[in-house]
């Protein structure tokens, strides 16, 4: 028996409950766009501008979450964890100030910082996380804990933050965000993280191109950033387009869509948090990397068959496959880039994040050609097509799951 097999890891409620700062920062970094979404109508009534111009702005926040993801990838693993996670929290938060001013032009920054902004903090958290329990699996699960959070914030969001904003308002709930950004900041400052400084000092001896080289020579680690990309694109492209299906095709309201809505978030958060668990419990035979594979062809199947189908129960449950699905796959991507790459865990999830930011972008792009080229069998045929390249592409991850 190998030793991350004897490894112990921590139950879900001991690791979260050691976890909390970085959990409830992960779900904080989540509420500057949700809210920007949930009250698009009356900020762009503030602004003096339209629906669809202010709506834009969106795009210019996922531009900067790549372009920084990316350029700033080798960075994440040079300063302590802490320090990247604070700075990206100060940060959210004074785009957050300044977002409640309301102009057309403070809304077009704060869209552009908090995308940046969001490209530092998630990386940063979910490798902090990890590192506070070594290399092995339960490093893995650490890391998937946060993403799952993350998952769970971005269904509960929504309508945890409509309450309050009766009091307030809009304005108020960006306020409410750069306020609980500064309290969570100092935390990450004055405590530290355990496990950070050694990743400094072994990727401080690289250059910044170099850092690049040394991760794209780890197993699987390019395989691995292909898969998030794409299995991001077909999963984004059909939730673009997931509203617009189930009116056409069923008849459901914009209320019953909130529902269809929420069992692929919930799905989402579930599959995440088993998938999780399952990859860094010692019992498990499958492994993280039989676990992608057979999560992008549940996927690969769902898709397929989702959009051919004329009654709503069974459309009801290939959308919470397609979550559940999806939900694994990230999971154990997430897992898997932890666990191999050591000290360059932080780079490798930043190149994770930002490979997803484009994904969202061509998911869309994708979606919309197929939809007007052959109507939903184009879609379909589009968003099966990515799913199926990424199944292909995950067979070139193999090896331990350690570094």
């Amino acid at each position: 028996m190998t030793q991350e097999m004897k490894e112990q890891v921590p139950g879900d409620l001991r690791m979260a409950g050691s976890l909390w700062p970085y959990l409830v920062a992960s779900a904080v970094g989540l509420l500057p766009f949700t809210v920007f979404s949930t009250f698009l109508v009356p900020i762009a009534d503030e602004t003096g501008t339209s629906v669809a111009a202010v709506g834009g702005l969106r795009g210019i926040g996922g531009l900067a979450a790549l372009v920084i993801g990316t350029a700033l990838a080798p960075f994440v693993d040079r300063v302590p964890r802490g320090w990247a996670v604070a700075g990206s929290l100060v940060l959210l938060g004074a785009s957050s100030a300044l977002g409640a001013v309301g102009e057309f032009l403070t809304m077009t920054i704060f869209c552009a910082l908090v995308g940046a902004a969001i490209a530092v903090l998630n990386p940063a958290l979910t490798a902090a996380a990890a590192d506070r329990f070594g290399s092995g699996a339960a490093a893995g699960r650490a890391a998937t804990l946060v993403t799952a959070t993350q998952s769970l914030a971005a269904v509960l969001a929504a309508p945890v933050i409509a309450l309050p904003a009766l009091l307030w308002g809009w304005q108020g709930n960006l306020l409410a965000v750069a306020a609980a950004t500064l309290i969570l900041a100092p935390a990450f400052l004055i405590g530290g993280v355990r496990g950070a400084h050694d990743s400094v000092t072994r990727s401080d001896r690289l250059g910044y191109l170099a850092s690049f080289r040394a991760l794209a020579a780890v197993p699987g680690v390019v395989p691995l950033l292909f898969v998030a990309a794409l299995r991001t694109a077909a999963f984004m492209g059909y939730l673009a387009y997931l509203a617009a299906f189930y009116h056409e095709r069923f008849g459901l309201s914009p209320g019953q869509v909130t529902l269809v809505w929420s069992l692929s978030g919930v799905s989402f958060f579930v599959g995440n948090l088993l998938a999780g668990r399952a990859g860094a419990g010692p019992g498990n035979r499958l492994g993280p990397e039989t676990m992608l594979r057979l999560g992008l062809l549940v996927a690969l199947v769902s898709m397929g068959a989702l959009y051919w189908v004329s009654l709503l129960p069974p459309a009801l449950v290939l959308t919470a496959l397609l979550g559940a699905s999806h939900a694994t796959v990230a999971a154990c991507v997430v897992s898997l880039l932890v666990r191999r790459c050591g000290a360059l865990r932080g780079s490798a999830l930043s190149l994770n994040a930002a490979g997803m930011s484009s994904g969202v972008f061509a998911g869309a792009a994708l979606g919309g050609l197929g939809l007007g080229l052959a109507g939903y069998p184009g879609m379909a045929l589009a968003f099966a097509l990515l799913t199926l390249t990424a199944l292909l592409i995950s067979f070139r991850v193999r090896g331990a799951s350690a570094a």
